[in-house]
Protein backbone atom coordinates (compact mmCIF):
# COMPACT_ATOMS: atom_id res chain seq x y z
CA UNK A 1 0.00 0.00 0.00
CA UNK A 2 1.15 3.41 -1.12
CA UNK A 3 1.31 6.28 1.73
CA UNK A 4 1.39 9.51 2.23
CA UNK A 5 2.66 11.64 5.35
CA UNK A 6 1.59 14.71 6.27
CA UNK A 7 2.97 16.38 9.60
CA UNK A 8 4.85 20.17 9.99
CA UNK A 9 7.43 18.36 12.51
CA UNK A 10 10.28 17.06 10.29
CA UNK A 11 11.30 14.90 13.07
CA UNK A 12 8.05 13.61 13.35
CA UNK A 13 7.76 12.50 9.74
CA UNK A 14 11.19 10.64 10.25
CA UNK A 15 9.92 8.80 13.11
CA UNK A 16 6.95 7.59 11.58
CA UNK A 17 8.62 6.73 8.22
CA UNK A 18 10.97 4.51 9.75
CA UNK A 19 8.81 2.58 11.72
CA UNK A 20 6.39 1.79 9.14
CA UNK A 21 9.90 0.60 6.92
CA UNK A 22 10.60 -1.62 10.19
CA UNK A 23 7.52 -2.72 11.39
CA UNK A 24 4.92 -2.65 8.37
CA UNK A 25 6.13 -4.17 5.25
CA UNK A 26 2.67 -3.77 3.37
CA UNK A 27 3.27 0.25 3.72
CA UNK A 28 5.30 2.11 1.44
CA UNK A 29 6.01 5.79 1.99
CA UNK A 30 6.15 7.35 -1.46
CA UNK A 31 5.89 10.93 0.22
CA UNK A 32 6.11 13.83 2.67
CA UNK A 33 3.94 17.06 3.15
CA UNK A 34 4.58 19.52 5.55
CA UNK A 35 1.62 21.73 5.83
CA UNK A 36 -2.39 21.31 4.21
CA UNK A 37 -1.00 22.90 0.90
CA UNK A 38 2.40 20.46 0.23
CA UNK A 39 0.13 17.69 1.48
CA UNK A 40 -2.91 18.37 -0.53
CA UNK A 41 0.16 18.44 -3.59
CA UNK A 42 1.52 15.02 -2.80
CA UNK A 43 -2.13 13.24 -2.70
CA UNK A 44 -2.74 14.47 -5.64
CA UNK A 45 0.74 13.22 -6.80
CA UNK A 46 0.86 9.85 -6.01
CA UNK A 47 -2.78 8.61 -5.46
CA UNK A 48 -2.13 6.91 -1.75
CA UNK A 49 -3.63 4.22 -0.52
CA UNK A 50 -3.30 5.42 2.92
CA UNK A 51 -2.60 8.81 4.42
CA UNK A 52 -0.76 9.40 7.93
CA UNK A 53 -2.52 12.95 8.87
CA UNK A 54 -0.79 15.23 11.55
CA UNK A 55 -4.42 16.93 13.23
CA UNK A 56 -2.30 19.84 13.93
CA UNK A 57 -0.47 21.96 11.90
CA UNK A 58 0.34 25.63 10.99
CA UNK A 59 -2.29 27.22 8.74
CA UNK A 60 -4.68 24.70 8.78
CA UNK A 61 -5.20 21.12 10.33
CA UNK A 62 -5.82 17.63 9.37
CA UNK A 63 -9.74 18.17 8.64
CA UNK A 64 -9.11 20.84 6.29
CA UNK A 65 -6.95 19.11 3.79
CA UNK A 66 -9.51 16.29 3.47
CA UNK A 67 -12.01 18.75 3.15
CA UNK A 68 -10.13 20.32 0.34
CA UNK A 69 -9.31 16.74 -1.15
CA UNK A 70 -12.56 16.26 -2.11
CA UNK A 71 -14.12 13.07 -3.04
CA UNK A 72 -11.60 11.12 -0.18
CA UNK A 73 -10.48 7.70 -1.75
CA UNK A 74 -7.85 6.27 0.70
CA UNK A 75 -7.77 5.56 4.62
CA UNK A 76 -6.36 7.92 6.74
CA UNK A 77 -4.62 7.52 10.35
CA UNK A 78 -4.69 10.63 12.22
CA UNK A 79 -1.80 11.60 14.17
CA UNK A 80 -2.03 13.87 17.49
CA UNK A 81 -0.92 14.97 20.59
CA UNK A 82 -4.22 13.57 23.16
CA UNK A 83 -6.86 16.42 22.93
CA UNK A 84 -10.28 15.49 24.21
CA UNK A 85 -12.16 17.31 21.61
CA UNK A 86 -10.18 15.68 18.46
CA UNK A 87 -10.30 12.33 19.61
CA UNK A 88 -14.31 12.32 20.61
CA UNK A 89 -15.02 13.31 17.24
CA UNK A 90 -12.51 10.60 15.75
CA UNK A 91 -13.51 7.71 18.04
CA UNK A 92 -17.49 8.99 16.92
CA UNK A 93 -16.43 8.28 13.63
CA UNK A 94 -15.01 5.35 13.91
CA UNK A 95 -11.33 6.54 12.55
CA UNK A 96 -7.67 5.41 13.16
CA UNK A 97 -5.65 7.46 14.92
CA UNK A 98 -2.80 7.38 16.44
CA UNK A 99 -1.24 9.36 19.68
CA UNK A 100 2.34 10.91 19.81
CA UNK A 101 4.47 9.85 20.79
CA UNK A 102 3.53 7.02 18.59
CA UNK A 103 3.34 3.33 19.96
CA UNK A 104 4.84 0.61 17.79
CA UNK A 105 2.03 -2.02 18.59
CA UNK A 106 -0.85 0.48 18.05
CA UNK A 107 0.59 1.13 14.55
CA UNK A 108 1.02 -2.10 13.51
CA UNK A 109 -2.51 -2.71 14.83
CA UNK A 110 -4.00 0.38 12.71
CA UNK A 111 -1.93 -1.16 9.33
CA UNK A 112 -3.30 -4.44 9.71
CA UNK A 113 -6.65 -3.24 10.26
CA UNK A 114 -6.23 -1.36 7.26
CA UNK A 115 -4.73 -4.09 5.14
CA UNK A 116 -7.53 -6.45 6.15
CA UNK A 117 -10.50 -4.15 5.26
CA UNK A 118 -8.73 -3.47 1.62
CA UNK A 119 -8.22 -6.69 1.48
CA UNK A 120 -12.41 -7.81 1.94
CA UNK A 121 -12.79 -4.62 0.09
CA UNK A 122 -14.54 -3.31 2.94
CA UNK A 123 -13.91 0.43 2.43
CA UNK A 124 -15.43 1.68 5.77
CA UNK A 125 -14.49 5.78 4.37
CA UNK A 126 -14.05 7.28 8.17
CA UNK A 127 -12.56 10.41 7.34
CA UNK A 128 -16.00 10.56 4.97
CA UNK A 129 -18.00 10.75 8.11
CA UNK A 130 -15.84 12.68 10.03
CA UNK A 131 -15.83 15.48 7.16
CA UNK A 132 -19.87 15.35 7.35
CA UNK A 133 -20.32 15.99 10.80
CA UNK A 134 -17.68 18.73 10.88
CA UNK A 135 -20.04 20.51 8.64
CA UNK A 136 -23.72 19.27 9.69
CA UNK A 137 -23.23 20.11 13.89
CA UNK A 138 -26.87 19.85 14.81
CA UNK A 139 -27.48 16.05 13.11
CA UNK A 140 -24.01 14.76 14.06
CA UNK A 141 -23.99 10.79 13.26
CA UNK A 142 -21.70 8.09 14.91
CA UNK A 143 -20.05 4.89 13.33
CA UNK A 144 -21.23 1.43 15.28
CA UNK A 145 -19.46 -1.51 14.40
CA UNK A 146 -21.88 -4.75 14.26
CA UNK A 147 -21.06 -8.02 13.80
CA UNK A 148 -21.94 -8.14 10.46
CA UNK A 149 -20.02 -4.83 9.42
CA UNK A 150 -21.43 -1.55 10.69
CA UNK A 151 -24.27 0.79 10.60
CA UNK A 152 -24.13 4.81 10.29
CA UNK A 153 -26.83 6.32 12.76
CA UNK A 154 -27.97 9.74 13.79
CA UNK A 155 -26.72 10.51 17.21
CA UNK A 156 -30.14 12.54 18.08
CA UNK A 157 -32.22 9.09 17.12
CA UNK A 158 -30.30 7.57 19.90
CA UNK A 159 -32.99 6.72 22.82
CA UNK A 160 -30.25 4.96 25.27
CA UNK A 161 -27.44 2.47 25.33
CA UNK A 162 -27.44 -0.71 27.64
CA UNK A 163 -24.15 -2.81 28.96
CA UNK A 164 -23.65 -6.57 27.52
CA UNK A 165 -20.58 -7.77 28.44
CA UNK A 166 -18.20 -6.36 26.27
CA UNK A 167 -20.85 -5.38 23.96
CA UNK A 168 -23.21 -2.63 23.77
CA UNK A 169 -27.02 -2.38 22.97
CA UNK A 170 -28.37 0.63 21.60
CA UNK A 171 -32.37 1.19 21.40
CA UNK A 172 -33.62 3.89 19.10
CA UNK A 173 -36.33 5.94 18.65
CA UNK A 174 -37.35 3.58 15.44
CA UNK A 175 -36.09 0.64 14.39
CA UNK A 176 -35.05 -2.14 16.17
CA UNK A 177 -31.84 -2.42 18.69
CA UNK A 178 -28.90 -2.97 17.56
CA UNK A 179 -26.07 -5.01 19.53
CA UNK A 180 -23.01 -3.08 18.73
CA UNK A 181 -19.35 -4.61 19.14
CA UNK A 182 -17.77 -1.60 21.46
CA UNK A 183 -18.32 -1.61 25.45
CA UNK A 184 -20.48 0.85 27.06
CA UNK A 185 -17.50 2.87 28.51
CA UNK A 186 -16.37 3.58 25.09
CA UNK A 187 -19.99 5.12 24.06
CA UNK A 188 -19.75 7.28 27.32
CA UNK A 189 -16.37 8.78 26.45
CA UNK A 190 -17.83 9.51 22.81
CA UNK A 191 -21.42 10.48 23.49
CA UNK A 192 -21.19 12.49 26.87
CA UNK A 193 -20.52 15.35 24.91
CA UNK A 194 -23.76 15.00 23.57
CA UNK A 195 -25.69 15.63 26.51
CA UNK A 196 -25.37 11.82 27.15
CA UNK A 197 -25.62 10.24 31.09
CA UNK A 198 -24.60 7.25 32.65
CA UNK A 199 -26.89 7.03 35.18
CA UNK A 200 -26.67 3.02 35.54
CA UNK A 201 -23.52 0.63 35.46
CA UNK A 202 -25.49 -0.74 32.86
CA UNK A 203 -27.26 2.43 31.11
CA UNK A 204 -26.39 5.48 28.55
CA UNK A 205 -29.23 7.69 28.30
CA UNK A 206 -30.18 10.54 25.63
CA UNK A 207 -32.25 12.85 28.16
CA UNK A 208 -34.65 14.29 25.12
CA UNK A 209 -36.25 11.14 25.35
CA UNK A 210 -37.10 10.65 29.25
CA UNK A 211 -41.07 11.56 30.00
CA UNK A 212 -40.88 10.72 33.59
CA UNK A 213 -38.92 10.43 36.48
CA UNK A 214 -39.85 8.51 39.61
CA UNK A 215 -38.71 9.29 42.77
CA UNK A 216 -36.55 6.58 45.12
CA UNK A 217 -32.85 5.81 46.34
CA UNK A 218 -31.41 6.32 43.60
CA UNK A 219 -34.91 6.92 41.47
CA UNK A 220 -36.00 5.65 38.07
CA UNK A 221 -36.52 7.24 34.41
CA UNK A 222 -39.35 6.29 31.72
CA UNK A 223 -37.97 6.52 28.36
CA UNK A 224 -40.11 7.52 25.08
CA UNK A 225 -40.48 3.71 24.63
CA UNK A 226 -41.80 2.98 28.03
CA UNK A 227 -39.04 1.15 29.18
CA UNK A 228 -38.01 1.95 32.85
CA UNK A 229 -34.81 2.28 34.11
CA UNK A 230 -32.85 2.21 37.51
CA UNK A 231 -30.23 5.20 38.56
CA UNK A 232 -27.75 5.18 40.64
CA UNK A 233 -28.18 6.54 43.90
CA UNK A 234 -24.23 7.70 43.04
CA UNK A 235 -25.38 8.87 39.72
CA UNK A 236 -28.94 10.71 40.86
CA UNK A 237 -27.94 14.41 41.57
CA UNK A 238 -26.11 14.02 38.15
CA UNK A 239 -29.21 13.91 36.57
CA UNK A 240 -31.41 16.02 38.26
CA UNK A 241 -29.12 18.68 37.48
CA UNK A 242 -29.32 17.89 33.87
CA UNK A 243 -32.71 19.04 34.20
CA UNK A 244 -31.92 21.75 36.49
CA UNK A 245 -33.53 20.27 39.72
Amino acid sequence: MKAIIVDDEKDSREILANYLKKYCPDIAVCGFGESVATGLEEIKKHNPDVVFLDIEMPYGNGFDLLDKVGEVTFETVFVTAFDNYAIQALNQSAAYYLLKPIDIDELVKAVEKIRVERTEKKYMQHARLLLENKKNSAHQKIMLPTLEGFEIVNINSILYCEAADNFTRFFFEHGQPLMICRTLKYFEDILTGHRFLRIHRSHLINPDFVVRYSKGKGGYVTMKNNQELEISPNKKQDFLNLFGS
